[in-house]
C-alpha cells in the first residue's frame, strides 16, 4: 500500500507569524523542526498500520521546509517548485491521501494565516460556486485519480470544510489571525498517530470515498489587485466579471487546477 501525504505550514501547531514561513524569517528553523517532526510522526504510524511505502509532498512555499536528513528508507519526499500539480503532485497512482498542516480559506474568522493558495494575489476561488480552501481544491483534484483523502490535519478553523466521512485532527485553535492556542508536541502527536490509525481502518473497510466536483468544471478566481486580473484575463475563454475577477471554464477539475497554476505563474512573472 502506497499512501500520499501533502504537507503545508500555517496550518501546523506554533505556526502564528510570518517570521516561521520562509527562509527570510528569523524563526523560519523553529517552523522546519515543527513540520519534520510531525511529518515523521505521521510517517511512523503509518508505516506501524502497514503503509509500506510513502511520498511526502512538501508543500509550502518554496516546497523545501521538512529536513530530508529526518525522513525513513520508506519514505520518498518531493521538495522544489514548480509543479505542474503543486500540493498534490506525484499522488496519481497511490493508494489513499492525507493533508498535514492545512489552513483555512482566505477570510475565515478566527483562523491562523488563512489564505487561498497565494495570500498576496487571491482573495478568494470559487469551484462550481463554492467559494473553496486548498483542502477542497486538492481533494477534489485528487478524486480525479480515484485517490480518497482520508484525514485532514491543520486548524481548528479549517475543520468545517472538510467534507463528511473524512477523518479530522485540529492541531491548534486561533485566537486571531496571527495568534492560536497549541497543546504539547506529545499530546499533538499521540492524538495524529491515533486518528491515522482510524482513518487507515476506515479506509480499508471502504468507508472513506474519494471527493468529486461536476464537471465541467466552472473556476472563478477574485484577485488581491486588478493587475492581476489584467494578465489573467488573457487566458483563452476567460471572463472578466469586475475589476478583479475571471472565470473560466475546464472539461474536468485536473485541467482547471493547472489553469489555475498556470495563471498564478504568469503573474509573478508578470510582476517581476
Amino acid at each position: 500500500m502506497r499512501g500520499f501525504v501533502s504537507v503545508d505550514l500555517e496550518g501546523l501547531p506554533f505556526i502564528v507569524n510570518k517570521e516561521q514561513l520562509g527562509p527570510e524569517g528569523r524563526l523560519f528553523e523553529e517552523a522546519r523542526e515543527i513540520v519534520t517532526e510531525l511529518t515523521l510522526c505521521l510517517c511512523e504510524a503509518l508505516k506501524r498500520n502497514g503503509v509500506d511505502s510513502i511520498l511526502v509532498a512538501d508543500s509550502h512555499g518554496s516546497m523545501a521546509n521538512i529536513m530530508p536528513k529526518e525522513m525513513p528508507a520508506y519514505v520518498e519526499l518531493l521538495r522544489g517548485y514548480p509543479r505542474t500539480t503543486s500540493m498534490i503532485s506525484g499522488a496519481e497512482g497511490c493508494d489513499f491521501a492525507i493533508f498535514l498542516g492545512y489552513h483555512a480559506k482566505g477570510g475565515t474568522a478566527r483562523a491562523t494565516l488563512d489564505h487561498a493558495f497565494s495570500g498576496s494575489m487571491v482573495d478568494w476561488i470559487r469551484v462550481n460556486g463554492v467559494e473553496t480552501s486548498e483542502c477542497f481544491l486538492n481533494g477534489v483534484a485528487l478524486g480525479h485519480y480515484n485517490v480518497p483523502v482520508i484525514l485532514v490535519a491543520g486548524d481548528e478553523a479549517l475543520m468545517e470544510e472538510v467534507a463528511p466521512g473524512i477523518e479530522r485532527v485540529p492541531l491548534k485553535r486561533a485566537v486571531s489571525r496571527y495568534a492560536a492556542i497549541s497543546s504539547s508536541m506529545s499530546v499533538v502527536k499521540r492524538e495524529l498517530a491515533e486518528v491515522c490509525t482510524r482513518a487507515l481502518e476506515r479506509f480499508r473497510a471502504g468507508n472513506i470515498k474519494p471527493m468529486r466536483t461536476e464537471e465541467p468544471v466552472k473556476i472563478a478566481i477574485r484577485f488581491a489587485h486588478t493587475e492581476s486580473a489584467d494578465c489573467a484575463e488573457l487566458l483563452p475563454g476567460a471572463k472578466r466579471t469586475d475589476g478583479k475577477t475571471i472565470e473560466f471554464e475546464s472539461r474536468n477539475i485536473m485541467e482547471g487546477y493547472r489553469t489555475m497554476e498556470l495563471l498564478i505563474f504568469a503573474i509573478y512573472g508578470a510582476r517581476a
